[in-house]
């Protein structure tokens, strides 16, 4: 009876293993060189607010041109910044009804639930958007007080303390701009 000896080849052995191991390092090395970049500036201002860009940027995608479109009415300004034509992140001011908290604002401008507050709730957010409500901008004529909003759409990034920190940001540099003198027109 003769006995057949196995032939060594690529699947078996320390060899096998070896260029496997290779074979892996490569394809990880490969993917990360064809990853995206960030081939735009993140702006300090956004429709003449002032953000934190340090902030802002983990919450922009990757992508080639950024630009920034304000939306302006009389009860709202609207800020979108779009990577590439698609929407990234909006920010809103928006007067809104005198006596209320920033959870019932936050209900006019989200379907999604926001539970995380701060600063006894004049401040609510989450992982990807946060609202805020001015101090001391408000307009008596029509009795409305002046809100503000971030929402991050267009990003897979999620960081609520990052969030929080934009929203407070932002809300400060509002009521130190010309939108919290809507109350003397």
């Amino acid at each position: 009876m003769t006995r057949r000896r196995p032939v060594p080849g690529p699947r078996s052995g320390p060899a096998f293993v070896a260029v496997l191991l290779v074979v892996l390092a490569l394809t990880a090395t490969g993917c990360g060189a064809d990853e995206e970049t960030r081939d735009y500036s993140v702006p300090g201002a956004l429709c003449g607010i002032g953000v934190d860009a340090k902030e802002l940027t983990p919450f922009l995608p990757p992508g080639k041109k950024l630009s920034v479109k304000p939306v302006v009415n009389p009860a709202s300004t609207w800020c979108d910044v779009s990577v590439d034509g698609k929407l990234a992140v909006r920010t809103v001011q928006t007067w809104w009804q005198d006596g209320h908290d920033t959870a019932y604002f936050l209900r006019s401008q989200t379907l999604e639930r926001v539970e995380k507050t701060a600063d006894a709730g004049r401040y609510v957010y989450s992982d990807w958007q946060a609202f805020g409500k001015t101090e001391d901008c408000v307009d008596e004529k029509y009795g409305e007080e002046l809100y503000t909003g971030i929402q991050a759409y267009g990003s897979d990034h999620k960081d609520a303390d990052a969030m929080k920190r934009l929203i407070v940001s932002f809300t400060e540099t509002v009521e130190k701009s010309d939108a919290c003198d809507r109350q003397a027109s």
